[in-house]
């Protein structure tokens, strides 16, 4: 069995050398030329444009390129350009001699000898050259694909800090931890991944920070799978993550080239995904998702008051709706007397249980909050704004949901809004439902049970072989200090967390003293 496996395997390995062989670039320009006609048929957005150079016009050449991708004056005005104006006063002889031995030197030139490897980068946006004799295309690089280059990041507004944000092109975003970060340990490789889209990620770390085990496991989750095409970092989020049921996401997303930085010298590391404005960072844990780019820029002791306010929001945004329905439902002993008549005053006339009366609230400022994100502009602010002041004061005159529930729901949606992340924020907007039938059903019994189950859960997801509640559980790396919801003050944060090396934990050291 094992022979027949080695003999499938080498049978393999020679179809691909023949296949390998088929393509490879002929020093024919007419086969390069009709074989890029047939594979490039009905792409009438890729120009193929032959011409004639050297001395009487006696060198054939074929330039293919996207139109958009690389313009006709982007090739008049660039180096290569250049090039080929340069050619018309040469002999061919002299033409041969000049690709051979300087064309690496006068632009972004790269050789190629295979045309699948030609066509490839001239779909990633470069232009290919070939010359007719020569066994080898020349990609030159052109401006690329049309983008939206830097903006401002939206989702991740701060009050002091940089205003850059990552692009949709993972060339720029690149680009922009490297003007944070110059250092050469800082390393940047890449992938194509999807077996169509052929889309660019790049993997970022630094190389003395990073745990060798956690690098490798990236690469082998990279490379585990095979997709038509990857549109977006989510798309590699959910492919690569560890555990796929969870509602809590496994990966730290951020628009913030300074967020994505602060991780990458923590021992993380970042993914950059084509067309994509997010980084993922891993590995992931919940406090991290509690944590704002800014709270570096702030005092220690503001910061750490609103890390604190974040935790209690995120208790009340997932806890106090069931927690509602089980005092009102179970245990009205546990409140005053005035406060209980308050209650009941309010919910006099209204025909729904308080069950039924809370989700249909909570489901109305769902669909508020989601007709605010799509409908464009600051028209979006206006809806929700407008929206949640006249359906919630139309509901409670109509007499459908008491005034407290209106308060109630409003407080739930603000807790959830100051969670900085806003995929975590969504998990638990989702829990929150949980809570609400266990709360309406179970009272304060079914609140604990929903407690133990979420924070059972968290305590059994694992990011990359980080457990997702560290600092709050035991860890199993000594080296190293993660922080809690208390920011230690930056001239006392001299270790570095738990994700680098046990050999670079120190991260800062008074100069002229060891320590």
């Amino acid at each position: 069995m094992i022979r027949g496996w080695e003999h499938e395997r080498s049978g393999n390995v020679k179809e691909q050398r023949e296949l390998k062989e088929q393509t490879r670039i002929s020093a024919n320009l007419r086969e390069n030329e009709k074989y890029l006609r047939t594979r490039l048929e009905n792409c009438s957005d890729i120009l193929i444009r032959p011409m004639r150079l050297g001395e009487n016009h006696k060198v054939d050449c074929l330039m293919v390129y996207i139109e958009v991708a690389v313009s006709n004056m982007i090739l008049d005005d660039s180096a290569i350009g250049k090039m080929i104006n340069h050619f018309w006063e040469i002999s061919p002889d002299q033409i041969q001699d000049f690709v051979q031995n300087n064309s690496l030197g006068i632009a972004d030139v790269k050789k190629l000898a295979d045309l699948d490897e030609a066509v490839e980068a001239m779909l990633t946006g470069d232009a290919v050259f070939f010359i007719d004799g020569y066994d080898k295309a020349m990609k030159i690089s052109g401006k690329g694909y049309p983008s939206m280059g830097v903006m401002e990041a939206e989702s991740e507004k701060v009050l002091r800090g940089s205003r850059e944000g990552f692009s949709d092109s993972v060339k720029s975003n690149s680009a922009l931890v490297r003007k944070r970060l110059r250092d050469t340990r800082l390393k940047v490789e890449e992938y194509k991944i999807g077996v169509r889209s052929h889309t660019l990620t790049q993997v970022l770390y630094m190389d003395d920070l990073v745990y060798e085990e956690l690098l490798e496991k990236v690469k082998e989750r990279l490379e585990e799978f095979e997709i038509d095409g990857i549109l977006n970092s989510g798309m590699l989020e959910q492919l690569t993550e560890d555990v796929w049921y969870s509602p809590f996401p496994q990966y730290q997303t951020t628009e913030r080239p300074d967020r994505a930085v602060q991780e990458i010298l923590n021992g993380k590391v970042v993914i950059l995904c084509d067309n994509s404005p997010e980084a993922l960072i891993l590995p992931g844990n919940f406090n991290s998702f509690m944590e704002s780019s800014e709270d570096w820029y702030h005092r220690f002791e503001m910061a750490s008051f609103l890390r604190m306010l974040r935790y209690l929001a995120i208790i009340m945004a997932t806890v106090l709706p069931g927690l509602y329905l089980a005092v009102i439902r179970f245990h009205t002993q546990i409140l005053p007397g005035t406060l209980i008549l308050s209650f009941a005053e309010a919910r006099e006339g209204v025909p729904f249980s308080s069950v039924v009366e809370l989700i249909f609230l909570e489901l109305a400022f769902e669909l508020i909050r989601e007709a605010g994100v799509r409908v464009p502009g600051s028209l979006g602010n206006a809806i929700g704004i407008v929206g949640g002041l006249v359906i919630g004061q139309a509901a409670v005159e109509a007499n459908l949901v008491s005034p407290i529930v209106v308060m109630i729901v409003a407080l739930t949606a603000l807790g959830s809004m100051t969670v900085p992340n806003e995929e975590f924020a969504a998990a638990f907007r989702l829990v929150k439902y949980v809570f609400l039938i266990l709360g309406g059903y179970l009272g304060i019994y079914g609140i604990v049970l929903g407690v133990y189950l979420v924070v059972g859960h968290l305590a059994g997801l694992v990011s990359f072989g980080v457990p997702y509640l560290v600092p709050f559980i035991k860890k199993e790396r000594k080296s190293g200090r993660e922080e809690g919801i208390w920011r230690v003050p930056l001239r006392m944060r001299k270790l570095r967390p738990l994700y680098a090396r046990e050999e670079q934990k120190i991260r800062l050291t008074r100069k002229g003293s060891g320590s």
